[in-house]
């Protein structure tokens, strides 16, 4: 697939997201010295993430060598877990976190009709990222994407006899064979969920695939684990960063990016309105669009980048030449229950 084509389709996808023309945000900030300083007297900032641990941890130590003083605790849950927290403390008014992150681009549409955001636009937001990529107001931003992906153990399945398609995960020989993460629990299957219902899949794929035996687990970042540790040969969906971070450690898994297209995942970040470390929020949201972070998460934590300065490490498939399947958050905010009663249904769980 062209890259003209999968941009328009990345462009389709976040365009639903920015309103009209980017004319209401407020006016960029830089990480100054003065930012700094007050940052630094805070001395924290919590950030909520969804991303995997790991991940989230590299960038924080990152943060914290740069700009000595300010200790990040990272908080990870599950986009639905972050989401569900969130309510509850802002509803119970208390705040805890500065900064949160989720897979899940219908939690950011609540969270701005609630008011419980901060507009602030980073330098680098107003500077590279593409308008379809931010918020219309400034109060969130695309800060990764990455997609939900089928995958295989290579020392159980052979490339010959690997699944190509999510229709080929129907055929009895894998019944009791795979392994997939809930759409209750993780954004980012919530997201993938969605876009392989509204394709020609349909929700008769999920139909059949809960009478395929298949192991349920929570976050889409375990079932590469799985897959890692020999306990199923092949993953349904999951997160196709932590298949790459296994891979170039040397873990025998490939991933698979279906025929039918592959679910795109946009995550993004925002600053919470009532942050209690307001300056080292800022200079945190700031960091995480940096070049710097930005091209430290596409090496070390497999996520693809709307930085234009960011290069994709070889060896990875180039996201122009994957044939995307887009969710529509708008419309997904409207059917998040009915596709957990779905889910329920077809899986038992």
């Amino acid at each position: 697939m062209s890259a003209k084509p999968v941009l328009a389709a990345l462009a389709a996808a976040a365009a639903l997201l920015s309103g009209a023309a980017f004319a209401q945000a407020p006016a960029p900030y830089e990480t100054t010295p003065q930012l700094i300083a007050a940052a630094q007297k805070e001395g924290k900032v919590v950030w909520y993430s969804a991303t995997d641990v790991a991940v989230a941890e590299k960038l924080a130590r990152a943060f914290e060598a740069r700009y000595p003083g300010i200790k990040v605790q990272v908080e990870r849950s599950g986009a639905e877990r972050i989401f569900q927290r969130i309510n509850q403390e802002y509803g119970s008014k208390i705040y805890t976190a500065d900064v949160v992150e989720t897979s899940d681009a219908v939690h950011f549409i609540h969270f701005k009709r609630q008011g419980w955001l901060q507009p602030a636009v980073p330098a680098d937001v107003a500077k590279f990222w593409p308008r379809e990529y931010r918020d219309a107001d400034g109060n969130y931003a695309a800060y990764r994407a990455h997609l939900s992906v089928i995958a295989y153990n290579t020392k159980l399945v052979t490339k010959a006899e690997a699944p190509k398609s999510f229709a080929d995960l129907l055929d009895p020989k894998w019944s009791g064979k795979m392994v997939k993460a809930h759409p209750g629990y993780s954004g980012t299957i919530m997201t993938g969920t969605q876009a392989l219902t509204q394709s020609p899949l349909g929700w008769a794929y999920f139909e059949k695939l809960g009478k395929q035996k298949v192991m349920q687990v929570q976050s889409s970042t375990e079932p590469p684990k799985k897959l890692a540790q020999g306990e199923r040969p092949v993953m349904a969906d999951g997160n196709e960063y932590n298949v790459f971070l296994l891979k170039e450690s040397g873990v025998p898994i490939e991933p698979v990016y279906a025929t039918e297209g592959t679910p795109l995942v946009i995550g993004n970040a925002a600053i919470l309105k009532n942050a209690p470390n307001p300056n080292a929020a800022r200079l945190f949201y700031s960091y995480m669009f940096s070049r710097e972070a930005q091209q430290s998460n596409s090496d070390i934590g497999g996520l693809r980048s709307f930085h234009p300065e960011v290069k994709e490490k070889a060896g990875r498939t180039p996201l122009a030449q994957i044939k995307l399947l887009n969710s529509d958050p708008v419309a997904l905010e409207g059917q998040v229950e009915t596709i957990k009663k779905k889910y329920e249904e077809y899986f038992g769980t």
